[in-house]
């Protein structure tokens, strides 16, 4: 039993739980490395050479576009055996708004096999003041079509030089890209032959050793918004990484009313970005239509994430400019504009999609309170793949927006999640608190976000909701378990690190102090625990250890039972548990209780041993 300090609030309370819980689970904590959830996330990352989404933050205006649709260009393939060394060829790229600009080249010879068996490479040498003031190809620019001089499409960039930038594509065949995509192997580099090396040394900067390292695919472009990009890539990290933001994220803004670009750009040359989320957090990669035809668009001429099937939002995007990068490939910033369909293919040669609806969502909600103001910020995840990122970083994000800094403090959350498993709906419930003497922000960001991410790696199960309502304050005081008392001859008696001896048959009653970090004391938690009078002349222990000692056991779970179990049981941060254990094999006397949430976390723990006399 708790006693609440007058002035002092009591935290929400959690979902059903059981009075008794063991501690086995926190005992574990302390032996386990760090593979849980950052193996599994390793385990799951895409196949290498295929480049992770563009992650675009902010308050992003994305909806049905109620312009027209996109002119349609329905091109027809050029044979790639047709195709002779230095054939003249030009072709439409987007490196500012959304009108396509017009580049030309020159084929430098064919690959045969060179993405894949029977998946042949085109590589060229393109040239526009664009492209020169960049000093080569950019991410962004995967899917810009290349045509022949009689009109036909040859195909899409969509690699580059493995060294860094320069003016040499790779192309993706149209005539493999015209079905809309077939499944096929991955391929993350190119080798290029030294006949074909040299005549990429003779006609451009590259050097004979730079162009015998070979293509790669043009990285989609990264950027966040919406979220400070070093705290961004620190959350990430701490996280056990993110497929969505790497090293080569950036900072991007956002697209709305009526300036945002409409669905009706969407066309050979223009931008368009496929989208797993949108709101306070948009994830979306960001590249270049190949073609157009009827209500069907194909693009990038790489995948994005190899998913084969896929269920992305299709958007249009407003190219801001093409950043030079003295270090790697240039990149487009852009802004996301209206979402008018759906990704429905991302395959080896590129991404599919359908313009009308966009596909279904589910919201991501935090919903704030400081210092009498508040805030709700909202993100609907529409692949399931950018939940547990969308509800990092967007827990994160409204904390910078409404807490306005980096400051210490504490904070009580509570967790609703809803779906369907195995077609049944369900809903989880969990409530706790948090404190942190630097960045009450960060403190309190990954509980419900390794949660998410346990559920959304289920097949049997589906996220249709999350909501977090969370009370911040500056308060940063806390307590730690400081001494365990017995009552024994009608008074209490300090036992912390010695021997409370009971005898058979008779109740064992301890009391907790709680020292505070304002220097206050606070006693509450008695237990009266009957000894049976079979255990004479055994010996034991007794701990009570504070819920805050031990942090981060949601990254544990792996299973929806085991989620399930642990948001039921789990120590809350400002509760703190009694565990006593007596005797050993047939004659073992175990008793575990938990404390009802108090005003502050709790950390510390001590001991007691314990003699059952006669």
């Amino acid at each position: 039993m708790s006693n609440t300090a007058p002035g002092e609030g009591r935290a929400p309370s959690p979902a059903p739980r059981v009075n008794e819980s063991s501690l086995g689970h926190r005992s574990r904590w302390l032996t386990r490395s760090v593979r849980s959830v950052r193996g599994r996330r390793a385990a799951g990352a895409t196949a290498a050479g295929v480049a992770g989404a563009m992650l675009l933050t902010g308050v992003v205006a994305v909806g049905p576009s109620a312009a027209a649709a996109p002119a349609p260009d329905c091109a027809v393939p050029f044979p790639v055996a047709d195709l002779t060394s230095g054939a003249a060829v030009h072709g439409l790229t987007v490196s500012r708004g959304t009108t396509p600009q017009e580049f030309t080249g020159e084929v430098l010879g064919v690959l045969s096999d060179g993405i894949a068996p029977g998946l042949d490479m085109v590589v060229a040498e393109l040239d526009s003041p664009a492209i020169d003031a960049a000093g080569g190809i950019w991410q962004g620019m995967s899917g810009s079509p290349v045509y022949a001089e009689d009109g036909r499409l040859i195909g899409a960039v969509a690699y580059g030089l493995a060294f860094g930038s320069s003016p040499v594509a790779g192309i993706t065949p149209f005539e493999d890209m015209q079905g809309y995509l077939g499944a096929a192997k991955p391929a993350p580099a190119v080798e290029v032959g030294p006949r074909l090396a040299a005549r990429i040394a003779a006609e451009t900067d590259a050097t004979r050793a730079e162009a015998a390292q070979g293509l790669r695919q043009l990285p989609m472009p990264m950027g966040v918004g919406g979220v400070d990009l070093s705290r961004a890539r620190k959350a990430a990290r701490a996280f056990g990484g993110s497929e969505l933001l790497t090293a080569d994220s950036y900072r991007i803004g956002r697209s709305a009313g009526p300036a945002s670009a409409g669905i009706d750009t969407v066309v050979a040359g223009g931008n368009v970005a496929a989208v797993l989320s949108h709101g306070d957090v948009t994830f979306a990669g960001v590249g270049s239509v190949t073609s157009v035809c009827g209500d069907r668009v194909v693009a990038f001429g790489h995948p994005m994430s190899f998913t084969g099937k896929a269920r992305l939002g299709l958007a249009a995007a407003d190219a801001v400019y093409v950043q030079e990068d003295p270090l790697g490939v240039p990149f487009k910033v852009a802004n996301l504009g209206d979402l008018g369909g759906t990704i429905t293919d991302d395959r080896l040669a590129g991404i599919a999609g359908t313009f009308g609806a966009a596909p279904p969502s589910a919201p991501v909600t935090s919903k704030l309170t400081f210092e009498g103001r508040s805030r709700t910020g909202q993100t609907q995840v529409l692949d399931k793949s950018a939940f547990a990122d969308v509800t990092l970083l967007g827990g994160l994000a409204n904390h910078d927006r409404l807490v306005d800094g980096v400051i210490g403090g504490s904070e009580t959350q509570a967790w609703t999640i809803r779906g369907t498993r195995s077609g049944q709906d369900f809903r989880l419930r969990y409530a706790d608190r948090y404190q942190s003497p630097d960045d009450i922000s960060f403190t309190g960001a990954f509980d419900l976000a390794n949660v998410v991410y346990t559920l959304s790696t289920l097949s049997n199960v589906t996220i249709t909701a999350v909501t977090n309502d969370v009370a911040v304050s500056d308060d940063e005081r806390r307590y730690r378990v400081a001494k365990i008392y017995q009552r024994t001859g009608g008074r209490w008696v300090d036992v912390t690190g010695g021997t409370a001896r009971v005898r058979a048959g008779k109740d064992l009653v301890l009391r907790t102090e709680l020292a505070g970090s304002d220097g206050t004391t606070r006693t509450f938690f008695r237990q009266d625990i009957p000894v049976p009078k079979s255990l004479r002349g055994e010996r034991g222990i007794v701990s009570v250890v504070g819920g805050n000692l031990f942090q981060d056991e949601f990254f544990e779970p792996t299973t929806f039972d085991a989620v399930q179990k642990m948001m039921r049981n789990n120590l809350r941060n400002d509760e703190a548990a009694l565990s006593l254990l007596i005797g050993d094999g047939r004659s073992t006397f175990e008793r575990n209780r938990t404390s009802d949430p108090l005003p502050r976390v709790v950390g510390g723990q001590k001991q007691v041993r314990v003699q059952v006399v006669r």
